[in-house]
């Protein structure tokens, strides 16, 4: 999928994965790979039918390696740098975060392939097809996929080249566009591919009119949004209404709809499993466990958020427990930001215990710290039970100190000591940056084995949950914030625990540990003995069944709330705060879902709140809401034929890079 490299091209010809398409379900992707192709073959139906389903494999870029984080959840208020650092430049915006940064080439270049490759489609589908059904959604697919590319692109750079017509020979000769006429152009685009594309698709993971409604609210709340208040301030409320109109043609007239529950999204258990037949999700990259389609990576976002647990006594690394890249530790707000004690949203993302899986080699207890003389030399845990427990809790908790989390049998790691001050900057307990509260959302063990790096499970890329969140955020810039209340409401009474819903039971990514041997044999700790939801929220197990709906009665419960990021952030005015509030609600959404950074840049609040929240992060305001443009580009192109002097270089670079 990437274009070729040295050479900025829009040839058809890159290593683009054609697939013959003849199934009847998503196994459409999972067809023999046809790696031979020329532009010939674009002139018959079966040529542009692998085509359009080349298209769709590009969708898994977004969740196959490195760039799919650093460019998106690295450098946020919600994410710290973990234990390696080898991507430290985005989550710190430090200079080595430059045109040479490969992540930036990465993603340019294979937005601009899909492009080419979606160019070729709207070209050559009129031409070609003669039965007008299928016409109709070949076309759509492809003005979708141009679309989702160039907003992809301007998300992420700013202006930039608009190409609109296939190229099958190099080029060379390229001028930014304008952010106006990008975002027209996707506007057009979505808007077509909306007309066009079915109700249904005629197949599992193929484009519907409702995802293309989803991405035309997205798009025009973006376009309404400060970062492009200077050109775009007069069109700003036509842009807020039709992202109300289009987010509620998919809320009130699409079949899809909110899970009912939470933890339904992420209690993966195996490749095209229940979850991932959910009417909440509205476009997902179709991952499965077929090895000769699963592309060069799979799905590798299960490594990035995980931090170490396979070096601790009685522990070692396995599949349901994935492979640690330590890459995104899990920041203080991210923390903070949920009401740890009626949101289930938060247990049901991030996990808090691990079980023994290496009972050889567990700990045994001294005679410091035995419960008993019967006790010392004797292992601290068993097979298959808790072994390894992380504590969640507020300043102020005098339960922990340093020395007497070491009388405790599992490996104990607490977010405050006693006595230690609330401080958003990671100075407290005994987390660190190998080990911090890991978020679950993403793991997956149905992976082929421990070192495997290739997962299977679908990536969600748009689902109803955050439809509610856009038509909320659109009425609210509104002022209409009685109608935004009853699609924040909507998301909240979700996430809130329900009458006799056992609040212990959060999920620890699904199939976790059900692949364990030693859980296999019968060992595994039973949910009510697992309490680290009541021990971290200091909660009397009796009162443990009270329900809060988590219902906001009126906007003046969000203006005179006692949001403890309000101060923080220096937020005073009800517009101010409401943006605040919304922002916070994606968060706990939304976490890890591969939007932080595109959200924060387009509100301008990415350097008040990395700043405010992120121990490392140091934005400016003057660079850091875009990224840089690839030197890779900026060495090859022309201008009249001639390549460009460092001064016309420089001009066509974003300020600061």
């Amino acid at each position: 999928m990437k274009i070729l490299r040295n050479k900025y091209t829009y040839c058809l010809l890159a290593a683009l994965p054609f697939m013959a398409m003849q199934s009847c379900n998503k196994d459409f992707l999972d067809e023999d790979l046809i790696t031979a192709r020329n532009t010939s073959d674009f002139e018959t139906v079966t040529g542009l039918e692998g085509l359009v389903t080349g298209l769709y494999q590009t969708l898994k870029f977004h969740f196959n390696y490195e760039w799919a984080y650093a460019t998106t959840n690295y450098g946020t208020d919600e994410f710290w740098i973990g234990g390696d650092r080898t991507k430290e430049m985005w989550g710190t915006y430090n200079a080595t975060l430059n045109s040479f940064t490969g992540e930036t080439e990465n993603v340019w270049d294979n937005m601009y392939g899909a492009i080419n490759s979606a160019n070729t489609v709207i070209a050559q589908v009129p031409v070609v097809y003669t039965a007008e059904g299928q016409k109709n959604t070949r076309l759509g697919e492809g003005y979708f996929m141009r679309a989702f590319n160039y907003f992809k692109l301007v998300k992420q750079y700013g202006a930039v080249p608009l190409k609109l017509d296939p190229s099958y020979t190099v080029q060379l000769d390229f001028i930014r566009n304008s952010e106006k006429e990008v975002y027209d152009q996707i506007i057009s685009d979505f808007t077509n591919a909306y007309e066009l594309l079915p109700d249904v698709g005629e197949q599992e993971g193929r484009l519907t009119k409702w995802a293309a409604a989803h991405f035309l609210a997205k798009v025009h709340l973006f376009r309404a949004s400060e970062l492009y208040a200077s050109w775009n301030g007069a069109s700003q409320q036509e842009d807020l209404q039709k992202a109300v109109s289009y987010g509620k043609i998919v809320i009130e007239q699409s079949p899809h709809s909110l899970a009912q529950d939470f933890r339904d999204l992420w209690n993966y258990t195996a490749p095209d499993g229940a979850n991932e037949q959910l009417s909440e999700v509205i476009l997902a990259a179709q991952f499965s466990n077929n090895t000769a389609t699963a592309g060069r990576y799979g799905n590798q976002l299960h490594l990035h958020f995980p931090s170490v647990y396979q070096t601790l006594p009685g522990m070692q690394r396995d599949v349901s427990g994935g492979r640690e890249f330590q890459r995104l530790r899990t920041s203080d707000y991210a923390v903070d930001v949920y009401d740890r004690v009626n949101d289930s949203r938060f247990w049901k993302s991030f996990k808090t215990e691990y079980l023994c899986n290496k009972p050889d080699a567990a700990p045994v207890w001294d005679a410091a710290s035995a419960p008993s003389v019967a006790d010392i030399g004797k292992p601290k845990f068993l097979g298959g039970q808790v072994s390894v427990k992380y504590i969640v809790n507020d300043a102020g908790d005098n339960r922990y100190t340093a020395e007497n989390i070491k009388k405790r049998a599992p490996h104990m790691f607490v977010r405050y000591f006693n006595g230690n001050n609330k401080d958003y900057k990671g100075a407290h307990g005994n987390y660190d940056a190998s080990r911090y509260l890991t978020m679950s959302k993403f793991a997956d063990g149905s992976r082929n084995s421990v070192a495997s790096q290739f997962g299977n499970r679908d990536g969600i890329l748009a689902r109803i949950g955050e439809t509610y969140l856009i038509v909320a955020e659109a009425l609210g810039r509104q002022r209409n914030y009685d109608q935004a209340l009853m699609y924040i409401n909507a998301i909240r009474e979700r996430a809130a625990y329900k009458a006799g819903e056992d609040r212990a039971e959060y999920v620890d990514g699904g199939i976790a540990y059900k692949t364990n041997a030693v859980v296999a044999q019968g060992s595994l700790v039973s949910f009510s003995d697992r309490n680290t939801y009541f021990e971290s929220n200091n909660i009397d197990l009796t009162t443990s069944a009270t329900v809060s709906e988590m219902h906001i009665g009126s906007p003046a419960e969000i203006w005179n709330a006692s949001d403890q990021f309000y101060k923080e952030l220096e937020v005073n005015s009800n517009e101010e705060k409401f943006i605040a509030f919304i922002l916070n609600e994606r968060s706990r959404e939304l976490m890890g879902e591969l939007m932080r950074w595109e959200d924060l840049a387009r509100t301008k609040t990415l350097v008040k709140r990395a700043l405010q929240f992120n121990n490392e992060a140091r934005p400016t305001v003057n660079k850091h809401y875009y990224r840089p443009i690839p030197q890779s580009f900026l060495d090859v192109v022309q201008k009249d034929g001639i390549p460009l002097n460092n001064d016309e270089k420089q001009a066509m670079q974003n300020p600061g890079f």
